[in-house]
This record gives structure tokens, sequence and C-alpha cells, in this order.
């Protein structure tokens, strides 16, 4: 989804985008590299070279000729080792190994209060560069000098630049610091286990599975992506944090696409997540998974399309996590409140009620798990060596705080550990692992004859039942509506007088996020977790939401574009020409 400034997204499918195309950045070997090794070397070189530059560069008070002196100074690498492959109809398209070592360097002049990143100037305290893989002292000390120099020169230029602004500009509504003081840690974990995946193995299963596509004519585009990657990343500060937090995860992918006669795309996606390949979900698992999206695709084929909607609907646990994430997460994240840009939904409710008395909402990345279920929003420590912590934001409906970074706001001047951002941005306040509670719930059954019953108080035929889905955005800007957009994969009509349940194409729920919230009547008894990627101005990294399956009273939705292209005209290879049905040749 976009990266812009104020304009969030998340996506299922963008994580087969990751899996094919991280190595695309990496350095590939022919060989299995060792893992990451978190030997002194590196970190040693971190530290010395950053107590170099901090002591070496600006001015002493007796020469104001010279340039000024950073207050801070820090280094993170990300030093990681990853496989990567995919498979399309049966055979192999991609299969690498990679290794990848990466430094972003920050740098900040002037104070605390007022520094080179005010304003729309944030990236001018980074630059990214990578490093040598191997533990050479003399060559990682070299790559680290020439990023601080021109980190330097990027940071004063940015520094004059607000300076400058600052003389001619009308005063900022929040008049906080551009950096919070926080205090430093020191944590070196053990570095993350050496890379184990049985290459063999996995391209023989992932051409299995997306060989069982080849036997569905109308599905005319396919991808199984299996990623794995080790990383350790290290982090070192003037301040004097030195932490060391090592990460695992491999997640399996598997995206279909077909069209509709009248031109309408039509896609599913799942994935699958686990701290290892071996943890991942068994082959007849995965394959019943892969029949199911392939039936599923085949019906949508057939579905009538939509029309405009506005009223009642379920939105199941997966269609529910992904609301809340783009509805209501992105709008908690700190730097969203302070801004002459930026909407700031929430940001006069604190101590308000924002949604129904009955829902909590939490934001905790120290959870590795969820009933079993990896999260792709665990971590140890946030991208500003900021111990990651549990984070309450709503309490029985009521706004209680924001997903901060050490961009101080308003009402809030510290760092609660979401600082997040992709290498080769500047962190900001980010969602990890979103969860929702609820006190008010009912089983299945009961909130399906609550759905029916409310659609029947409001005369419609039907409601609606959201399945499955598979992204959203959320625009933030307040030169833009505040609006929303979640686009569904698995929509149904409920008919209150008892009709079977109809499947549907071509839906998109949109709306403002304040009377999205203050709509949802009850929810049902499980949590459901949807695992995705989430794009944002500091980079696409991995977030998981955790909520129950909700009932709203009204909900708004409208079609979703049409698409003029024609489906395949030439049938598939060894499928007979009637039409793209018939059986194998």
């Amino acid at each position: 989804m976009k990266t812009q400034k104020a304009v969030t997204g998340l996506s299922l499918a963008g994580l087969v985008a990751v899996a094919a195309t991280s190595v695309g950045h990496l350095a590939v070997a022919a060989t299995p590299n060792p893992a990451p090794n978190p030997t002194t070397t590196l970190i040693d070189t971190m530290e010395t070279e950053l107590h170099r530059a901090m002591s070496s560069l600006g001015n002493t008070a007796t020469d104001a000729t010279q340039q000024p002196k950073p207050y801070f100074l820090s280094y993170a690498v990300s030093d990681a080792d990853g496989v990567a492959m995919s498979a399309q109809f049966g055979a192999i398209v991609n299969s690498t190994e990679n290794r990848r070592r990466v430094a972003d360097v920050q740098v900040r002049l002037g104070t605390a209060a007022e520094d080179n990143t005010h304003g729309d100037h944030r990236n001018s305290a980074l630059t990214t560069v990578p490093l040598p893989l191997t533990d050479d002292g003399a060559a990682l000390s070299r790559s680290l000098w020439f990023a601080t120099n021109r980190g330097y020169a990027k940071a004063l230029d940015g520094y004059l630049k607000v300076k400058t602004e600052q003389q001619v500009r009308a005063k900022e509504e929040d008049s906080s610091a551009d950096f919070s003081s926080e205090k430093a840690a020191t944590d070196l974990l053990p570095s993350a286990p050496i890379l184990v995946v049985d290459r063999s193995n996995w391209e023989n299963r992932i051409r299995e599975l997306s060989g069982i596509f080849k036997q569905y004519p109308d599905v005319f585009f396919n991808n199984v992506a299996l990623e794995a990657s080790t990383e350790t990343d290290y982090f070192v500060s003037s301040e004097g944090t030195k932490v060391a937090t090592p990460s695992h995860v491999a997640r399996l992918v598997i995206v279909a696409r077909t069209r509709a006669a009248d031109g309408m795309d039509l896609f599913r996606a799942e994935t699958f997540e686990a701290d290892d390949a071996a943890h991942l979900p068994d082959q007849k698992t995965l394959a019943d998974k892969t029949i199911a999206m392939a039936k599923n695709l085949e019906a949508l084929r057939e579905a009538p399309v939509t029309e405009p909607f506005n009223g009642p609907a379920i939105l199941s646990g997966r269609a529910s996590a992904v609301f809340f994430h783009e509805v209501l997460g992105h709008r908690l994240e700190g730097q969203r409140q302070r801004g002459d840009d930026e909407g700031q939904t929430f940001t006069k409710l604190l101590g308000k009620q924002i949604l129904p008395t009955f829902l909590s909402v939490s934001d905790d990345p120290t959870l590795a798990t969820f009933d079993g279920v990896s999260l792709s929003g665990h971590y140890s420590y946030d991208d500003e060596g900021q111990p990651a912590r549990r984070v309450d934001l709503i309490k029985d409906g009521v706004l209680d705080t924001f997903l901060m970074s050490r961009l101080p706001i308003a009402s809030f001047s510290t760092s609660n550990g979401h600082g997040r951002a992709e290498v080769g941005h500047m962190p900001t306040g980010r969602q990890g692992n979103l969860i929702v509670t609820s006190s008010k719930t009912v089983s299945d059954t009961e909130l399906r004859e609550m759905l029916k019953a409310e659609a029947k108080k409001q005369g419609k035929a039907y409601g609606l039942y959201f399945e499955d889905i598979s992204s959203g955005f959320a625009v933030t800007t307040r030169r833009s509506p505040q609006a929303f957009q979640v686009i569904p994969l698995v929509v149904y009509r409920v008919y209150i007088d008892g009709r079977p349940d109809e499947l549907v194409r071509g839906v998109s729920i949109v709306g403002t996020p304040q009377a999205a919230l203050n709509r949802i009547l009850a929810t049902n008894d499980k949590q459901d977790i949807f695992n995705g990627i989430c794009g944002a101005e500091s980079g696409s990294i991995p977030v998981s939401a955790v909520a129950p399956a909700m009932l709203v009273s009204e909900i708004e939705t409208q079609r979703q574009a049409q698409g003029t292209a024609r489906p395949p005209i030439l049938p598939p290879p060894g499928i007979a020409a009637n039409g793209g049905k018939g059986g194998q040749e």
C-alpha cells in the first residue's frame, strides 16, 4: 500500500512482494552463509566510532567559527540472513539465499527542543549505508565514518532550513520538543539462531502447492512464496544505549488471481507465519487451504456484483482486526497528533469515550504468540533502542493514550516503546500487536440472529457478512476527508427471510472513523488474528491485529473498480478450448 505521509496501508498480499523482492536489496551468496554472528567486533566498532564522532564533530565554546556539535548520534545496524523462494503453476521461479548488513546513522543538531528534524525536515537526521558483511573492524569503521560525515552534512543543511523557516512561519499549534529524554538501556540479548531451511524440501512443497492451481483454468496467476530470515539488530547511541536484539521468522504466502467475464479482477491471499520454517503448517493443511482458495475464486467469478449498501453487517475476526488497524490504530499513532497537516481525529478526545464501553484496545509488541499463533508485530526493543511495552490505549471505551516514539506531543513527552521503522526510514509511532477485547460477547449463532433482527428493524432485505479481507488504507491529513477504505475479499448477503447466504463481489467498505466506531453493537466470543505488512511514512513493517467478530448497526459499502480487460482469450495449455471450462486433454 501507499507509504506517503499520513496515508497508511495494511496488506496481507504485500507479504508476497516482501518475499519476492527483498533479495534485490541483499548480497546474494552462492552457498549457505553462517547466521549473523554477534561477535564483539561489530558492536564495539559501532561504539568506538560513535564516541570518536561525538568528541570530534562541532565547535568548542571558544571557536564560534566551527560548525555546531551534535547533541545526539546513533547507529542502528540490521544484520540478517535469509532464504526466499517462490513457485508458480508447479515450477520454481525464484530461490535465493541472501545476507544483508545495513546501518542507519542518525545525527541531530541543535537542541532536543528544536533540532534539524523539526516539521517537514524529519528525514534530515538519517543516512543509510551498507556495511561490510565480515567482522573487519577497520572496514566497518571506515563505512561508519563515511556515513557519519555524510549524515552530519545532511543534518546541518536541515538545521539551517529549520532556523530560517522559524523566522517567517506562524506559531505552531503544538510547540512540543523534537526529541524526548529517555533512560539509556543496555541489553545485549543472545544472537538470532542460525538459519536452517531445508531448501530442497520446501522447493518441492511450494511446487506442489502452486501446481494445484493448474486444475483451475480460470486462475490466470498464482504465487506461492516462502521467506525465512534470522536477524540481529544492534543499536548504540551517544546517550549510552547499547542493545542487540534477535528476531527470526518464516512466512508462507499463497496468492491467486482470476478475472470475471465483466472485467473485474478478483484475488485471494493466505499467509502463514511461524518462528521457524519447520513450524509452519503441514502440507495437507496448506493444500486444503489452497484448494479452498481456488474454488472460492471460481465461485466469485460467477457471483453477482454488489450494489452500494448502507446497513447492518458482521465483520469476521480477521476483517474486524483489519478494520480496527485502519480505522482506529493509525489515528492513535503519536505523530498524528501534531503537525499543521494532520487531521488529529482523536487528539482532543483524551479521557473521553470513543468506543462502546464494552470494548478495550491495547498494543502489546511483547507478545510473540496469541493462542499459539505467531504474531508479526512482536519485538523486544523498538527502532530507537526503547524497550517494547504494552500500551493500554482505550479502557472500557475511553481513550487513555497514544502510541509514542521519541517525538513528543502536547499531551505526552516520552516514548512508550513504539518507535518503529523499516531500514532506511526515520522511526515514528507505529502499531505492533493491536489487540481488541470485548466484555459483551455472544456466540456466532446469536451474532448472526442479531444481524437479521437489525436488518429487519431497518427495513433491509439482508445484512452483510464480511468473511475475509485483504487490505485497507487510511487518510489522516486534514486537507483530505478523514476517511478509510477496507477491501474485503469474501462477502455474503445474509437474508432475513431464511434464503441461503449469497456470495457477492466487488465490495469496498468506506466511511469516516468516529461514525463507524460508534456503530458497533456486539462481538462474538473468539478473537481472530491478522498478520500483515503495514506501509506508512516510516516504511513497511510487520504488524498484527487481534479482534473478535463484530456486529455493526450500519456500514457503508461502494462498488470496486470494474476493470475493462477481458479474461484470457486463449485457454491454458492442456485445457480444452470450450470457453476455458473443459477438462484435461
